[in-house]
């Protein structure tokens, strides 16, 4: 049984708990951080010393933090030979997008786009600084339009770790309002998503408590 700490509006989470489901791994959850706090507590910080989440307990293994790592766990302990393959140079190809999503597409959305529009109370956002955001955030999805212009998923015709951290942002960038450049493949990529049910059930999660107003 996997015990994780960490809201479910958390996209960190959100990615952590879609890997989960993916993988069909029992798990229970617990919701910290944000308006929940908890991520300041003794008991917390002896299992993340940075009071982030989320974090991971394994049956009766130790705590691990940081996103990517528990993710490299999860798949390598639990993944099929697709979704984090055995042989080093296919797994590094994986691990390659993953990384690549995580800095380029992800940590370029979550602050720059959705935090400066959805977290930000409206009188007070800076459209002209989120547009900026949003032009260079589309230089990364350039590269994965055409990937997923070719394949069904960022790394082939099978998901793998690399699509978890690319595409857990999607929702949310989809559904916020903002004007977004014409990305048909990464559209059609979002729409297959949406037809898996741990996507459903862990990343299309209403965000309005993070809502600022």
């Amino acid at each position: 049984m996997l015990t994780v700490w960490g809201r479910k509006t958390s996209s960190n989470v959100q990615a952590l708990m879609w890997c989960i489901g993916e993988l069909g791994l029992a798990y229970r959850r617990q919701d910290v951080g944000h308006r929940y706090g908890g991520t300041d507590t003794p008991d917390f910080l002896a299992m993340n010393p940075n009071g982030t989440i989320p974090v991971l307990v394994d049956e009766n293994g130790p705590p691990i933090w940081e996103t990517g790592a528990i993710l490299r766990y999860l798949a390598a302990r639990y993944g099929t030979l697709s979704f984090w393959p055995p042989l080093p140079p296919d797994r590094a190809h994986v691990d390659m997008w993953a990384e690549w999503a995580k800095l380029n597409v992800a940590l370029a959305f979550t602050g720059p786009v959705f935090g400066a529009v959805v977290r930000t109370a409206p009188t007070d956002i800076n459209w002209t600084a989120v547009r900026r955001a949003i032009g260079d955030l589309s230089r990364a999805l350039d590269i994965a339009d055409d990937r997923l212009s070719r394949s069904d998923f960022l790394c082939g015709e099978t998901l793998t770790l690399a699509d978890i951290q690319f595409g857990h942002i999607l929702f949310r960038y989809f559904d916020i309002a903002i004007e977004r450049p014409r990305h048909s493949a990464i559209r059609a990529y979002f729409e297959r998503l949406c037809q898996r049910p741990a996507y459903r059930e862990h990343v299309m999660v209403s965000y309005d408590e993070l809502r600022i107003f």
